[in-house]
């Protein structure tokens, strides 16, 4: 369970920051107002042809943003109040209502309703149908759907970005602006709602930027960067470790191999630098080849300390083929 003392979640960082972007042009207002609407916006039918619309919002800077992008934009004042679920430990939402004439405001904006040739007003769409044909509305539109209906995953943990779809007009939307944006996506079902998701840290900070989470971004690939380098290390003392254990197991196999010379041909009869190099290795089994060679009088390298070692190991392996030869 998450406590206060864990802080916010990356997820709730990141809507902190975009709710702090500036409202943009007038087109990227009525686009962020759209993918607020696809998202957490409502349709309430009453009598006589009445038709309202309200919004539920479980981010406080998010229900901000998007009474001043109503108020801003279409110059239509939502009350704002919330509510607490008991069942869910106080969990907080924020609700907005508009009234009917603020709500066909809204729709005959987002193209919802039409007009009847007897002036009547009747709902052409229960789904909003805001063309985007600039880069800059989309980039609106995403940051809008992420307010609504996106979350990701901590990186430290690992790589997720998603929205959700609660119908198919909004994961058509999601799903071509991603497209046109060139960000590669896949879909599943949960719960009979599309989810549609990316899961490449490169991606996910692209789709970041393209936002306008710059902070988060910056914070993101900290994490990546520190998470590689601590891949790469412990790679690196896996590699070291494994190393350690052949060197100290061939150093091992030498040491046999000079002891079985000694007993069954006699260190005496080897040649001065191999008789001094076999008794070095007996004595000190635990030393790599360069502490060996400068254990040696007078010090030698690495290549002529291999060079001696293996010429041992040969005389060795000579004398058990006469051993078995004999047997």
């Amino acid at each position: 369970m998450k406590t206060k003392a864990d802080g916010p979640s990356f997820a709730s960082q990141v809507r902190e920051e975009l709710v702090r972007q500036p409202l943009g042009k007038s087109c990227c207002q009525l686009s962020e107002i759209d993918a607020l609407t696809q998202t957490s916006g409502h349709l309430a039918f009453r009598g006589r042809g009445v038709i309202t619309v309200y919004y539920r919002l479980e981010n406080t800077g998010a229900a901000r943003r998007l009474f001043q992008l109503l108020k801003i934009r279409l110059n239509v004042n939502p009350m704002l109040h919330y509510t607490t679920t008991k069942q869910l430990g106080g969990h907080r939402t924020w609700v907005l209502m508009l009234d009917e004439k603020d709500s066909r405001i809204l729709l005959a904006a987002l193209h919802m309703i039409e007009t009847g040739e007897d002036g009547t007003l009747s709902l052409k769409r229960n789904v909003s149908r805001h063309p985007m044909t600039r880069q800059c509305c989309r980039k609106a539109f995403l940051r809008g759907a992420f307010l609504g209906a996106g979350t990701m995953s901590n990186p430290e943990k690992g790589y997720h970005f998603e929205w959700k779809a609660e119908n198919e007009r909004l994961a058509v939307n999601l799903r071509r602006l991603m497209e046109k944006s060139g960000f590669p996506y896949q879909t599943y079902l949960r719960r009979n709602m599309q989810v549609i998701y990316i899961k490449e840290a490169d991606q996910i900070i692209s789709l970041l930027a393209l936002m306008g989470a710059s902070g988060s971004l910056l914070k993101m690939e900290n994490i990546r960067v520190n998470k590689q380098t601590r891949l790469h290390a412990t790679r690196a003392a896996n590699c070291d470790e494994h190393n350690s254990e052949r060197m100290l197991d061939a150093a091992q196999k030498q040491a046999e191999a000079c002891r079985k010379i000694s007993l069954q041909l006699g260190l005496f009869n080897l040649p001065p630098g191999l008789r001094e190099l076999a008794r070095k290795r007996m004595e000190n089994p635990e030393l790599s080849l360069t502490e060996l060679g400068e254990a040696m009088e007078p010090p030698l390298g690495k290549s002529a300390v291999n060079h001696r070692l293996r010429r041992l190991m040969q005389i060795a392996s000579e004398l058990d083929q006469q051993q078995s030869g004999v047997h």
